[in-house]
């Protein structure tokens, strides 16, 4: 099967799962023809095709709570119960019980796709290197959460330096057109998430991300003690694993980010049909773009290999399976299958611009 009969298999089977946003569909095809990293991130659904094959032998090891879509912009901050400023993996969309070598190659081969279109700037052997000495740093320590509360400041530098101020991210959410119609379902979620005492409810349509574009997404927009709030409520879909037929198992999103090794954001809610989550200037997604010039990469990519580990030890028995399974692979061989899974994905990019 290419590229073209995939996409057009995958989109038909979400369409049968929700109501697609047609105009964002559109949009996302735009945009995954603008470079092959860009096209990494919105065909999770291929990657799960590919995958099995490419790989045999990486796809044969213990399998894990898996996050599935993972990449270098699949990071982001929240708030903690606390009040913490966390950083984690942001998005569970993808999320399902899967070799835990498919996080740690994607998140591999999205860095160093990356590097290729001068986003990042390490090479793919100091790549592999920094994201698997954190993975095992991660694994020795059974976890290490990423709580900005005095701590991590290397990281706390490179994901708030160039953070958008708050006037500018509120000036940009009252600039998201108003939703004509608003799922029932939806609206009902997006109410119960708000605080008591909110007013001057409005809902907006918010279209974001690359891999997620096509869902459904409703803010609702309102006003708390004279300052602005919002939540936002994404449409919720079987991960892309589930229609490639790579997984014998569904993942539980809510399980998965419960279960991981990390301090949650409670104002994160999984309902059956969507995903409800506060938005702010320090609840987003973080991109590359996003980070200032000073950062260092090697750390940067050592936490993200940690914080898939503490996704994966939501598993209790899955540390012990992942250590042996670790002695019998070098790091060549991460690095080899990174290589492989990208000359795969530049071969369908190249066929999806004709």
């Amino acid at each position: 099967m290419n590229i073209g009969k995939a996409t057009r298999k995958y989109e038909a089977w979400m369409a049968g799962h929700i109501a697609i946003v047609s105009s964002d569909l559109r949009g996302k095809h735009k945009l995954m023809r603008r470079n092959p990293f860009v096209f990494f991130r919105g065909t999770f659904y291929r990657w799960m095709q590919l995958w099995p094959r490419v790989c045999r032998d990486l796809a044969g090891a213990a399998v894990v709570p898996a996050v599935g879509d993972l990449h270098v912009e699949n990071f982001g901050t929240w708030r903690d119960a606390e009040g913490r400023l966390v950083w984690g993996v942001n998005d569970f969309d993808e999320c399902a019980r899967l070799p835990y070598t498919n996080d740690l190659v994607r998140l591999m081969a999205s860095a160093m796709l990356a590097a290729r279109v001068d986003s990042l700037h390490l090479p793919g052997p100091a790549v592999c290197r920094a994201i698997l000495e954190g993975y095992v740093d991660s694994l020795t320590r059974h976890g290490i959460p990423f709580v900005f509360d005095g701590q991590h400041h290397a990281l706390h530098h490179a994901v708030t330096a160039k953070r958008k101020p708050p006037s500018k991210f509120w000036k940009d959410v009252r600039a998201l057109p108003t939703a004509r119609h608003v799922d029932r379902r939806a609206r009902k979620a997006l109410l119960a998430a708000l605080p008591d005492g909110a007013s001057d409810i409005t809902f907006r349509r918010r279209t974001a991300g690359v891999g997620s574009l096509g869902r459904p997404r409703l803010v609702a927009l309102a006003s708390l003690e004279g300052s602005p709030i919002a939540r936002e409520a994404k449409a919720s879909l079987p991960s892309g694993a589930v229609w490639a037929r790579a997984v014998r198992r569904l993942g539980d999103p809510e399980a998965t980010v419960h279960d991981a090794i990390r301090s949650r954001d409670p104002t994160l809610i999984y309902r059956r049909r969507w995903t409800v989550r506060r938005l702010s200037p320090e609840c987003m997604k973080i991109e590359l773009v996003d980070l200032p010039r000073d950062r260092d990469e090697r750390r940067l990519l050592a936490a993200m290999g940690a914080e898939t580990a503490n996704v994966h030890l939501g598993d209790p028995r899955a540390a012990k399976r992942i250590r042996a399974d670790l002695r019998r692979r070098s790091p060549r061989m991460f690095l080899q299958a990174a290589y492989d899974m990208l000359e795969a994905m530049r071969r369908d990019w190249r066929d999806f611009r004709r």
